[in-house]
């Protein structure tokens, strides 16, 4: 494949933006090279400004489960687009998703509409300081939940990526109110509760990573956090801005049997627009302004574009005959074909899967369960690895510590072309 034309607008990019991108792993610079510059995309495919075409698992990062373009997705965002962008005033269309969310995932008692997954954290972690009168929240490393100052203490995603998990600019005050344990390990979780007596407001952690690669929590570790929370009146807030309507109808806490007391969204709830929103118990949602003291406000919060295109998705999902059950299965062929590909060629890796997210760790470890396990990468062989990929068509993030998404439009030729193009791949690498 040639790539003159996303070279040059990469660097045309870089005399306007910051690192030439609007998010940093976009830029392509933990496994080198340009990043293409994406014209179009319709289904499992996107398109770059040179033409190539590539099966696509990124999916806008997590958010395009139907697949890209889907007719009726567009159609809601035409039609409502012709009514007008954005109004600042109530609309049938924010308690339509209301209404729908609460309906797929029963810990929501209420739901409030935002921007984006930052701010749907950032708002939610304000939220439980107001209803528990406590300062101190407690994350979990390789755990990322947006760039909000309180979670950029030992973070995944990007932050991960790029060695900055303690970011310049937090203050050190903001900094203290952060305790960090470890995913996956209730011992470090129970002491910091031991430690902090009475102080802590909250416990918040992506119920299923995705921002360090898919890692599930064992049940012994979920379990106990739920239980430390109610022992110690704090509110545990799951992040499913990335499994929310993702992994099941339900979500994260649908597949794992628990439920939080508060619930942060986005990605899908959006159908490809920015969006997020939070939402939870009745007697903690009802702390928020104009019913109670806690103030959080958005100019294009609901915005109708965002709510439109969302609730088509959401009941599209909502409806669909064994539209989860189809999607297990296309990821679990994916899952089986990558696996077969390493044994075959003597590849020492790990692929961690739930539902459609997957990520293959190349690591000589036998299980990745933690950030400890996720830093014994081999980050230089997945770079590799992932240009050889990209230079087939195959699209897939641009850092060993992201998630891979299969969407329903992934058909069975997709991914037995993603199978041998990953095997021509591990071949080249074999030498």
């Amino acid at each position: 494949m040639t790539y003159e034309k996303s070279i040059e607008a990469f660097a045309e990019a870089q005399k306007h933006i910051p690192g030439g991108v609007n998010s940093p792993v976009r830029s392509f610079k933990s496994v080198g090279g340009n990043p293409p510059f994406i014209a179009s995309a319709k289904g499992s495919r996107v398109t770059d400004i040179d033409g190539n075409e590539y099966i696509d698992y990124v999916g806008s990062w997590g958010p395009m489960i139907l697949g890209h373009s889907h007719p009726k997705v567009v159609e809601a965002i035409q039609k409502t687009a012709v009514l007008g962008a954005s109004f600042g005033a109530p609309t049938l269309l924010e308690t339509e998703i209301a209404k729908q969310i609460k309906k797929m995932v029963p810990s929501v008692d209420s739901v409030r509409m935002v921007n984006s997954g930052t701010e749907a954290t950032m708002s939610a972690l304000r939220l439980a300081r107001g209803y528990t009168n406590r300062d101190l929240v407690i994350k979990f490393e390789g755990c990322y939940h947006g760039h909000n100052d309180s979670f950029l203490i030992e973070a995944g995603s990007g932050a991960l990526t790029f060695g900055v998990p303690n970011t310049p600019g937090v203050t050190k005050g903001t900094a203290h109110d952060t305790l960090t344990a470890k995913f996956n390990d209730l011992a470090s979780v129970q002491r910091l509760f031991e430690e902090n007596n009475g102080k802590i407001a909250a416990v918040i952690l992506e119920p299923i990573t995705g921002n360090m690669g898919v890692i599930v929590p064992d049940k012994e570790f979920i379990e106990g956090v739920r239980n430390l929370c109610d022992e110690n009146q704090t509110v545990l807030i799951f992040d499913e801005v990335m499994t929310g309507f993702r992994v099941a109808k339900g979500c994260a806490q649908e597949v794992l049997g628990i439920k939080p007391d508060l619930t942060t969204f986005g990605k899908i709830i959006g159908g490809g627009l920015p969006v997020g929103a939070y939402g939870g118990k009745q007697e903690i949602m009802e702390m928020l302004a104009p019913q109670g003291p806690v103030y959080q406000a958005g100019t294009l919060s609901g915005n109708p574009l965002a709510m439109a295109a969302g609730l088509t998705t959401l009941r599209l999902l909502d409806q669909a005959q064994d539209f989860y059950e189809d999607l297990e299965i296309s990821s679990a062929l994916l899952e089986e074909g990558l696996q077969n590909n390493l044994k075959e060629l003597k590849f020492k890796g790990v692929i961690n899967r739930v539902g459609s997210m997957f990520t293959l760790f190349f690591t000589e470890e036998e299980s990745v369960k933690s950030l400890y396990d996720v830093n014994k990468c081999d980050t230089s062989l997945f770079a590799r690895y992932f240009k050889i990929s990209l230079d087939s068509g195959i699209y897939l993030a641009p850092s060993q510590y992201e998630a891979g998404f299969v969407s329903a439009a992934h058909t069975n030729e997709d991914i037995r072309k993603t199978i041998e193009a990953s095997y021509s791949a591990l071949k080249q690498l074999k030498g």
